[in-house]
């Protein structure tokens, strides 16, 4: 038997213009120019596992594409996964099946806390927590990450200083999106320690939480709570199986009252969630899929040490650090001295790639660009080499 690093071919070209593909196809609506290597929303450049695909085909040959129901095994394949890649036992009733994570998160905020009052995110941070907040009518109070010996932490006394403005509900992000950060246990434990003294729910997107490097482990935040305890974890298999435009997710929370208020708020949005295709998906990517992740994980790992060795070897003004989880990497642009509005202009015009801008990750994002190393390698390293010879331009200029 072939070993698993063998057995999926990331290196394969495949075309994704002309699929409505955001990424691709949305290239000039978003730069101002399709002459780009997009390398910004966060889905990868690989077809998905086999047999997902394979499922598809078989579901869509069947002609009728009716209403549907979260059957019980899509249900079951959730729990074992989580079970089997985690150790974190999910009783059946935990489980609200949601049409994604983005959608979650308003509905958190719809659900624990009025409008008006607080809702905490960490940033730098995925931009819908900030959406998530500000268009319910909550109020945003940013408990802002910060740097030391170049690791990003939790400051936790501001943290708690957040929570005594009246904050009802913190939106957590483990790992985090977009610094790469897998939280420590006693990080967790001291988040839980202050949602306890401060009666606080955490919500916690925990949706690249299969996507952890060697030498880190991640710990499901629900899996640390003692009996009481208001978490809410969103886990889905988009990101970990590159499905994310099927749409689904799924929430768990051990707490009764949480699940019904989280019910109401989908409820009040009046979104449909299921289509035979995203059960389809949801199932087998859990079922099946553990192989391909496993090969998948060895293959981002090394794209994510050759940027490392690229940036400190030939672009030194740029600083990055190995990302401890995810597909996404955090580049500090600050010592290119430009402007946020500049340093878009000379990734897009002179570099000719399409990143997403720091400051979309909130104020403590200013001077970063992030990163999608989900591609194949040679894209991967031609934007590393575009992107140092637009970096010795523009110091020759300077």
């Amino acid at each position: 038997m072939k070993d698993s690093t063998e057995m999926f071919d990331f290196d394969q070209p495949i075309a994704r213009e002309g699929t409505s593909s955001v990424k691709y196809d949305r290239r000039e609506a978003v730069f101002g120019t399709a002459d780009v290597l997009p390398l910004w929303v966060a889905d990868m450049d690989f077809a998905a596992p086999p047999a997902v695909t394979q499922a598809l085909i078989e579901r869509a040959s069947h002609p009728v594409y009716g209403y549907s129901f979260f059957p019980e095994g899509l249900y079951r394949a959730m729990i074992d996964w989580f079970g089997r890649r985690h150790g974190w036992h999910i009783e059946r009733d935990w489980v609200v099946i949601a049409p994604g994570v983005v959608p979650s998160l308003h509905a958190a905020c719809m659900a624990f806390a009025a409008p008006g009052e607080g809702v905490i995110i960490q940033s730098p941070v995925y931009p819908p927590f900030f959406a998530a907040a500000s268009k319910t009518g909550r109020r945003l109070l940013e408990n802002p990450l910060y740097v030391r010996d170049g690791t990003y932490r939790m400051d936790l006394d501001h943290l708690r200083a957040c929570a005594r403005q009246g904050a009802r509900l913190l939106l957590l992000c483990s790992p985090h999106n977009p610094v790469g950060r897998v939280w420590t246990v006693e990080e967790l434990s001291a988040v839980l320690d202050i949602a306890r003294e401060f009666e606080l729910v955490v919500f916690s997107d925990d949706i690249h939480c299969d996507l952890v490097f060697s030498g880190h482990r991640h710990r499901m935040l629900a899996a640390l709570a003692q009996p009481g305890d208001r978490v809410v974890t969103a886990v889905a298999p988009s990101k970990t199986f590159n499905v994310p435009g099927m749409g689904l997710s799924a929430l768990v929370a051990a707490d009764a009252t949480d699940r019904r208020a989280l019910q109401l708020a989908f409820d009040a949005m009046h979104m449909e969630q299921a289509n035979p295709f995203s059960l389809t998906a949801f199932e087998v990517a859990y079922r099946q899929g553990e192989a391909w992740l496993d090969s998948l994980l060895c293959y981002l790992e090394d794209n994510a040490r050759m940027v490392c060795e690229f940036i400190a070897e030939q672009i030194p003004l740029i600083r990055t650090r190995m990302p401890e989880a995810t597909y996404l990497m955090w580049l500090d642009c600050s010592a290119l001295q430009m402007s946020d509005a500049q340093l878009k202009t000379f990734f897009i015009r002179e570099a000719r790639l399409g990143l997403n801008p720091g400051l979309s990750f909130g104020p403590t994002g200013s001077g970063f660009m992030r990163l999608n190393i989900g591609t194949r390698r040679a894209l991967l390293r031609q934007a590393l080499e575009q992107l140092a010879e637009a970096v010795n331009r523009h110091g020759q200029s300077g």
